[in-house]
């Protein structure tokens, strides 16, 4: 067996969580019911919160005694598989050429599994400040379960000094990432005739006056905005993804709808571009618009909202997450993932998780064996910290 070979535990563990359909917007309270009463079993104090109509549940799980600790965080849903070609059974767990192949196992069961491999060990070493799971529901679309799992926390006077989100890096730990806001823009016009047409207001038209300023935005934060060299795409976007409107050929359109997203540095501020925006349709379009028809105007929407990520150099997470990972640079990446929702709350959050992103939502999914190894020393390693009496500390964002 390869010294870059998982242990058996972790492989079990994976194989069990791949089987687990838990396709975004379907219910994942099979894996939650089968992550907890595992957890229990260890002693752990588990915290359920539910999304509205009860289908979908994160877990919060917890093992040690006292205040604060460290926590390992993880989506438990994927994507869907419909339309794509895959070798093997999507959800049965298929190991070759040093990979193990399934949805999921790189975005991001393999970091639970790893996770929950590792807890079984945890009871018996002592722990001086307490251990954190954290399973969430529908991140893949939007970031949809976070926001319970944290109002949950506060409500229950839980507050971990660090977390780990395991979205796949390659092990290397990140700092930052974008934030992402999705945006929905209505337009009411009033509909005539098309022989009628100065009677009407074309909401598709305004819609698309308002798009090519949206453009204009764009390009303008291109040529001359804030700059960050570590992300592929350096500087902030915006982009109109989606629209429709219109009822007849021979109708002047009485609405139009359409979506816009918006991905902008750390270090913007999230508002900024958006409030230009409402503004320019506000005060140069919607006059315009009530000359013909008093009750036409703009309607916006957020529709998702990401933060972004920003872990300063200095904070305990960053230099012990970065000591264990082997000294490697510390990275930025594009996406956007729960780690801003943590620190919006508090929680300095790092990402570093096994597999690459350029394998995730992909058909035939896979992690690589030694990735799974990396991640279990490196887990292995920080929980380690927390049993050592120096592991009783004050967090950087606490002192």
């Amino acid at each position: 067996m390869s010294d870059l070979t998982p242990s058996p535990s972790t492989l079990q563990v994976l194989s069990e969580l791949i089987a687990f359909e838990t396709v975004t917007r379907r219910s994942n309270l099979e894996l939650i019911d089968w992550a907890e009463e595992r957890l229990r079993r260890l002693g752990a104090r588990v915290i359920r919160d539910f999304n509205d109509d009860r289908t979908r549940a994160n877990l919060f799980a917890t093992l040690g005694e006292g205040p604060g600790g460290w926590a390992f965080s993880g989506h438990s849903d994927v994507v869907p598989v419909e339309g794509q070609d895959w070798s093997s059974d999507p959800f049965r767990a298929e190991i070759r050429d040093g990979r193990v192949y399934g949805r999921g196992a790189c975005d991001m069961k393999g970091f639970i599994a790893v996770v929950m491999a590792q807890a079984e060990h945890w009871p018996a070493m002592n722990l001086s400040v307490p251990v954190h799971i954290a399973l969430t529901y529908d991140e893949e679309s939007g970031c949809l379960g976070v926001p319970g799992l944290i109002r949950a926390l506060h409500a229950h006077g839980v507050r971990p000094d660090a977390c780990v989100v395991g979205e796949p890096t390659r092990m290397q730990v990140v700092t930052a990432h974008k934030g992402g806001r999705v945006y929905r823009c209505r337009v009411h016009g009033h509909a005539a005739h098309s022989s009628l047409t100065p009677r009407g207001v074309n909401a598709i038209e305004y819609a698309a006056r308002l798009i090519a300023f949206i453009q204009d935005l764009s390009w303008r934060e291109q040529a001359g905005g804030l700059r960050d060299e570590r992300y592929p795409v350096p500087f902030t976007t915006i982009s109109t993804n989606t629209i429709e409107g219109g009822n007849g050929r021979n109708i002047v359109p009485a609405s139009c709808e359409f979506y816009f997203d918006y991905r902008y540095l750390p270090g913007v501020p999230a508002g900024k571009l958006i409030d230009l925006i409402q503004a320019h349709a506000r005060e140069h379009l919607e006059p315009q618009m009530k000359r013909v028809a008093p009750e036409a105007r703009f309607e916006f929407e957020c529709t998702g909202d990401i933060p972004a990520l920003s872990a300063a150099e200095t904070q305990d997470v960053t230099r012990i997450t970065q000591a264990l990972s082997r000294g490697r640079p510390l990275g930025a990446v594009a996406f956007g993932t729960e780690a801003g929702f943590f620190q919006r709350a508090g929680i300095p959050a790092v990402l570093c998780g096994p597999g690459d992103i350029e394998q995730a939502h992909r058909p035939d999914e896979y992690v690589e064996l030694s990735q799974l190894h990396s991640c279990e020393q490196f887990v292995a390693g920080l929980v380690e910290r927390c049993c050592a009496p120096a592991a009783v500390r004050s967090f950087n964002h606490h002192s």
